[in-house]
């Protein structure tokens, strides 16, 4: 067991968050036409907003930045294949991701989004001080490491040694 304080949080507790981030959306009065993922992190958001906001409009952007826990790249960056911006004009987009740690992420694909859609807001389960974007819906804000139920223990291993994958 760790000493350092960690926030946790579980599958429970994230069922509690999607809704009330879409609470936040829906009191706004922001009505997405279309949900962009940020892979890996913000699927599992993404698709929970999608439900709780009757958008079925999902789609996905890998954007790769970090390569271990604390390791990251010196810039984030967008990884093929990206939305086409044809099919981005003009829409009201909602960017979902797990956390705005450094905030680079987010800035990344805002700015891929800011010159072909109508409108673009973020949306995430945690975001820190440091951040140099600020999300429009945020469920917590926090200085700790996060531990996220899908992310927190190890990757599967076969029943002969080797990764799952």
């Amino acid at each position: 067991m760790t000493d350092d304080p960690r926030e946790t949080l579980t599958y429970e507790l994230f069922g509690t968050a999607v809704r009330e981030i879409g609470q936040q959306v829906v009191d706004s009065g922001y009505e997405p036409d279309m949900i962009l993922s940020i892979a890996r992190g913000g699927l599992a958001l993404g698709m929970g907003l999608g439900y709780a906001l009757d958008v079925k409009n999902l789609s996905t952007i890998n954007v790769e930045f970090y390569t271990g826990i604390d390791e990251r790249l010196e810039v984030p960056i967008m990884l093929p294949p990206t939305p086409a911006a044809v099919d981005l004009t003009g829409m009201k987009v909602l960017i979902a991701d797990d956390v705005a740690d450094t905030g680079k992420t987010l800035e990344i694909v805002h700015e891929f989004c800011a010159g072909h859609v109508a409108e673009a807001r973020t949306a995430v389960l945690y975001e820190k001080p440091r951040t140099v974007i600020q999300a429009d819906y945020v469920w917590r804000r926090t200085d700790l490491w996060i531990n996220f139920p899908w992310s927190s223990t190890p990757p599967l291993v076969n029943r002969h040694g080797g990764l799952a994958h």
